[in-house]
């Protein structure tokens, strides 16, 4: 470009060194939703009417997600340390599956004071077996946390299996408090970063797991052992996450 526009000659290194001597570093652009203008009004509206809710206004909310988890690790490009001259070995490669045979989908939920029962899901999360995650799944975490339903509020964006009419009539026989979320929201849903955590600690074996069946265990054993304190600590960022929003306009956050 500089060559093309102003006949100067120069190299890329050199361009790269005033960069650097300027101040700026080259960094990997951060994957964030494209939130659609539509989207952003409703995001800017959710704020606006959220944004004096108090900490102890979003401990009632009870927090739920799916995600993928891969067995040989997350997607995308993995690095290691190698010495010079150094071949090939376990530590150096990142295994590869046919697809469909590496990854365990699990569906989970959470709320102020612990994460809640996990779910694994074979097959396709449809209407019928998100309700029955909900009458089952849900309500134990419920009762295990001691939580009583009707001091209990659960999100609900415009996800087809949400909003299909069996999702919405079990949560009106379970007699639930339902908030409308804002879609491609996932800054605002503290949850988030609770995958986040567990892939970490996922990530402290050695060796990737020998089938689905152990990767679901280890899985779980990870998820249970993420403590109170870290439920505690994200859902305190709520009003934060509000905040930021509103700053944004609706826009992309920092979250």
């Amino acid at each position: 470009m500089l060559r093309h526009d102003f006949n100067i000659d120069v190299s890329a290194q050199t361009v790269r060194n005033v960069l650097k001597v300027a101040g700026l570093q080259a960094k990997h652009k951060i994957k964030k939703p494209s939130i659609s203008t539509k989207n952003q009004k409703k995001r800017l509206e959710f704020a606006k009417m959220h944004q004096h809710w108090t900490i102890d206004d979003w401990t009632r909310v009870n927090w739920s997600d799916e995600t993928k988890i891969n067995r040989f690790g997350p997607d995308g490009r993995l690095w290691c340390w190698k010495s010079k001259g150094e071949g090939l070995s376990d530590r150096t490669i990142q295994p590869t599956v046919k697809h469909g045979d590496g990854s365990v989908k699990v569906c989970r939920c959470m709320i102020a004071h612990r994460v809640g029962y996990l779910n694994r899901i074979d097959g396709r999360l449809d209407a019928e077996l998100y309700c029955k995650i909900l009458d089952d799944e849900l309500m134990q975490t419920l009762e295990y946390s001691e939580m009583e339903k009707d001091a209990t509020i659960f999100p609900q964006d415009n996800d087809p299996k949400h909003t299909s009419r069996k999702a919405k009539k079990c949560l009106q026989d379970l007699d639930m408090r339902v908030l409308q979320w804002p879609p491609q929201s996932p800054d605002l849903n503290p949850i988030e970063h609770l995958w986040d955590v567990l892939k970490r600690k996922l990530s402290s074996y050695q060796n990737p797991s020998q089938g689905i069946h152990e990767s679901w265990e280890r899985i779980e054993e990870k998820w249970n052992e993420i403590p109170k304190e870290e439920c505690t600590a994200i859902i305190a960022s709520m009003p934060r996450r509000i905040h930021a929003v509103l700053k944004a306009k609706g826009r992309n956050t920092k979250y």
